[in-house]
């Protein structure tokens, strides 16, 4: 990693045909095969990996390489939609994350998330309007089976903070944001930093790729309250640690001091502390690109999480189908990170016991105390 984001220009070890296999799986769970790809070709002949496992990395990376293209692509055309609607936007992390790297095309990407100005209801109006989502049917004279259908479609779309597309852009995913954050769990810090979300994300800049970009400021506390609020309720990758590491590279002395002076009020202090021992440890980072004091004991543990569970913590093995196990196991994860963040931990918490409740209407009326098939 320190290769391919230039903190470091040589590496002194040799590995094994044993070792590079390992590095492979490890790489393929925390999507940085495009980035260590590059790294690779920066190696001496006799520092590579096996020719097969070369042919089969530069296969990867060449993937990836379209798949980057693609997206720019799509990225492009929303927003000429868009602004052909005078409906300010702005890529959220992915692409605009992608083109910050020393190789945009090297970036492992995934679907794309686009903030769309408006609110709630003015943005959903705005798709249905487009025909980027199949308007609402009535549900008067439906069959149970057809209004548990129907309302499974419309939770796995809504949430507070964004709606899904409900037909892929050229096999794309796309997240159409009404809010630029979901936020912390805290709902004190989460209101003071939401604040000065909403007020930073109407400075937007029109870049080469053709698509509108957020400042380097709301992207440095945006993206790391979305590594917290991942880490404290599913799991989180390395590539989001990544994507930091690269935020941090381009942003100025200012966009530094003004994220470190407000890490407290945004409830992101010790998240920042345990990223910032793994940049400057790990990766290299000189300590004047560094947000706060590192904390190595958090840093720990946040390793082990990302390690153990691989990107978005899918690698995780899955709970037992019980409902009961299922439901401890929601209720109750969160405290796993007690130690790590006492605060975000207990609203975890707090979050399940209102989601639980908020949605006993729907268990009512679809006759099913488990809701795992609207999930």
């Amino acid at each position: 990693m320190r290769l391919a984001l230039g903190t470091s220009q040589s590496v002194s070890f040799t590995l094994s045909k044993q070792e590079w296999v390992s590095l492979y799986e490890q790489a393929s769970r925390q999507l940085l095969l495009g980035l260590f790809y590059n790294a690779i070709c920066k190696l001496s002949s006799e520092q590579r990996p096996p020719i097969s496992l070369v042919f089969q990395w530069a296969s990867e990376a060449e993937t990836i390489r379209g798949q980057n293209a693609l997206l720019n692509r799509i990225a492009a055309r929303l927003t000429e939609q868009l602004d052909s609607m005078n409906r300010k936007c702005a890529i959220l992390k992915g692409p605009a994350n992608a083109r910050l790297y020393p190789d945009a095309f090297a970036r492992q990407c995934g679907d794309i998330d686009i903030w769309v100005e408006g609110g709630r209801e003015k943005v959903v109006g705005l798709l249905l309007q487009l025909g980027l989502l199949e308007p609402e049917k009535k549900q008067k004279g439906m069959s149970r089976e057809a209004v548990i259908a129907e309302e499974k479609k419309k939770f796995s779309q809504m949430s507070p903070h964004h709606v899904h597309l409900q037909e892929k852009m050229d096999g794309v995913s796309v997240e159409v944001h009404f809010r630029p954050s979901s936020g912390n769990l805290n709902p004190f810090s989460n209101g003071r930093m939401q604040k000065f979300l909403e007020k930073e994300i109407g400075k937007t800049e029109r870049v080469a790729e053709g698509f509108n970009v957020p400042s380097i400021r709301f992207a440095l506390v945006m993206q790391l309250s979305h590594i917290q609020r991942h880490f404290v309720a599913s799991g989180i990758g390395l590539k989001q640690v990544v994507d930091y590491a690269v935020l941090l590279l381009r942003s100025t002395a200012e966009d530094r001091s003004f994220v470190s002076a407000n890490l407290k009020r945004f409830g992101l202090h010790r998240t920042a502390a345990a990223l910032m021992w793994i940049f400057e440890n790990l990766l290299g980072l000189n300590r004047e690109c560094l947000l706060c004091a590192p904390d190595k004991r958090r840093a720990e543990l946040l390793l082990t999480e990302i390690f153990r569970g691989g990107a978005f913590g899918h690698y995780i093995p899955k709970v037992s189908t019980s409902f009961v196990r299922r439901f401890m196991h929601n209720w109750f994860h969160p405290l796993r990170h007690f130690t790590f963040d006492p605060a975000e931990s207990l609203w975890g918490v707090l979050k399940h016991v209102e989601f639980f409740a908020s949605t006993i209407p729907m268990r009512i009326r679809v006759r099913k105390f488990s809701l795992k098939e609207f999930s």
